[in-house]
């Protein structure tokens, strides 16, 4: 990043340049939903961001999703809001949504460049023992419904259980939806990219760490690079 600012609100660290050309501002959220929303809103209201691109990791929660793979999000849902019988599960109060589109173009563009990702980067940015060590088989882009929610899933039942309420579910994890609805109440732009890290099941935890820092990272790294470069100009 050129041109670099740092400033610190609400505990987090916003970092303005520019980037592969672009002038933008990255943070880490934190964890969970609020987390999530309160960095989205500060984007929004101190830093007059005009999109929000989200990465991250994600637990698979469609068979046909493996751990390597990426996730883009057409939508996302909340899937521990529940305030039945006011209002239907799922559904946000005062909105009358429970899926969030995200914004088609900048979807689609995120979309090319983690495909190019996976045809130009890939082996080169992941290393032979990592490529083993996580058995990532021949990657690949997906893309539709993500759900979120404040809490780790790894549990088997848990994500049978949510595969069971949304049948179209691909992915599960902590903040997207949150950022979602920030975005939606704003009428800000957004896309939503995750990195599959596990099966949400009872082996979660295994090497979430590594796998976080040695594949995650790089991939977010390569893919929003080639979205500055490629997509946004």
């Amino acid at each position: 990043m050129q041109q670099v600012q740092t400033v610190t609100r609400g505990m987090r660290n916003y970092v303005s340049g520019r980037l592969w050309g672009i002038d933008c501002v990255c943070v880490l959220s934190r964890l969970g939903k609020v987390a999530a929303a309160a960095t989205a809103a500060t984007l929004i209201e101190r830093f007059d961001v005009t999109h929000i691109v989200f990465t991250g990791v994600a637990g698979a929660a469609d068979a046909s999703v493996q751990v390597g793979d990426i996730v883009v999000a057409r939508q996302l849902i909340q899937h521990d809001m529940d305030t039945s019988p006011l209002f239907p599960r799922f559904e946000i109060p005062l909105t009358g949504l429970s899926r969030f589109a995200s914004d088609r173009q900048l979807t689609d563009q995120l979309t090319v460049a983690a495909d190019r990702f996976f045809e130009k980067d890939f082996a080169e940015s992941i290393g032979a023992a990592d490529r083993v060590t996580f058995r990532l088989d021949n990657p690949r882009v997906h893309h539709g419904l993500i759900a979120s929610g404040d809490e780790f899933i790894s549990s088997s039942r848990k994500r049978a259980g949510l595969k069971k309420a949304l049948p179209d579910l691909l992915a599960v994890e902590m903040e997207g939806a949150a950022v979602a609805q920030v975005c939606f109440e704003f009428g800000i732009p957004f896309a939503v990219i995750r990195t599959i890290s596990d099966a949400a099941n009872e082996e979660s935890a295994i090497d979430f760490v590594q796998f976080t820092e040695r594949v995650a990272s790089r991939y977010a790294f390569h893919i929003v690079k080639r979205l500055c470069s490629d997509g946004m100009k």
